[in-house]
């Protein structure tokens, strides 16, 4: 089976994290043997981005959620950065800003959204909405439940003009959780990475996993899947989405537009000043 239908989340599931390994690692013991197949996976990647690019009719929308220490950085530098930046970009969605909370909730979400030949990857997403505004009942439940069918239908406006979509959810244990933040402490250069709230969040760790559930269960579509990727091996988290993203858009049959120019002139023109 490919990856593609092997971490999907169907639309009917009913997730239940504890009966998924955050440990897997497939036919891979390690990063070393690992290796050649994420650079092969990466390499495949550019080349079907500057596909999509040159083609300029479709884009390709990446979100990524995951508890703290998850991994959205890392697979962000180590698989999405094998991209170009000129048709590449990133949207992080941090604590609301004024502006933003005085528009509706998908506000922010829609802005950043990618055009055609572009791909955007939100580094978080609308989602926060439902995952840390539920937990910390910043708004009333009947608001946020609400808002798993706004932001299906927003999902699928998008998807309605040609914007693809594929969600990761970096799926790590408490215990890997804590001993990232162990390696951030006695790493003097990613002390800049540490915060209060992170330790503070820890105790809403069940609570999370809750609004997750709901969110992969009730928010994967047939066209705006969801991901569950075993993340506490880094090096499989890597090669997972790799390989997700690489089967999804050969799928779509991206192809290079016929030439604006006529090519055999501007080779006879060429081939003339040459001789010239």
């Amino acid at each position: 089976m490919n990856y593609l239908q092997r971490f999907r989340v169907s639309p009917e599931a009913k997730v239940k994290l504890k009966e998924i390994d955050p440990s897997f690692k497939d036919v891979h013991e390690s990063d070393e043997s690992a290796k050649e197949e994420i650079a092969h996976f990466q390499n495949r990647l550019r080349e079907l981005q500057d596909l999509l690019y040159a083609e300029r009719r479709r884009s390709l929308l990446i979100c990524l959620q995951a508890m703290d220490t998850g991994g959205k950085d890392g697979t962000i530098n180590h698989v999405l950065g094998a991209m170009n930046p000129q048709g590449c970009r990133v949207a992080a969605f941090k604590q609301p800003s004024a502006e933003e909370l005085a528009h509706d909730f998908l506000w922010r979400a829609h802005r950043p959204a990618p055009a055609r030949g572009e791909i955007v990857i939100f580094n978080r997403s609308h989602y926060e909405d439902v995952l840390v505004v539920r937990v910390h009942n910043l708004v009333p439940e009947q608001v946020w439940t609400r808002r798993y069918d706004r932001i299906n239908d927003f999902e699928k406006g998008l998807v309605e003009h040609e914007t693809h979509i594929l969600k990761f959810y970096l799926h790590i244990s408490k215990e890997e959780q804590l001993k990232r933040f162990k390696e951030r402490l006695d790493d003097p250069t990613k002390h800049w990475k540490i915060s209060e709230s992170d330790y503070k969040e820890r105790a809403f760790w069940d609570d999370y996993v809750s609004a997750y559930e709901a969110a992969l269960s009730r928010c994967s579509t047939e066209h705006a899947p969801w991901f569950i990727i075993p993340a506490n091996h880094k090096w499989f988290r890597n090669l997972a989405v790799a390989r997700i993203v690489v089967e999804y858009m050969e799928a779509l049959n991206l192809k290079y537009p016929k030439p604006a120019a006529d090519i055999e002139h501007i080779r006879r023109e060429y081939h003339e000043a040459k001789e010239a």
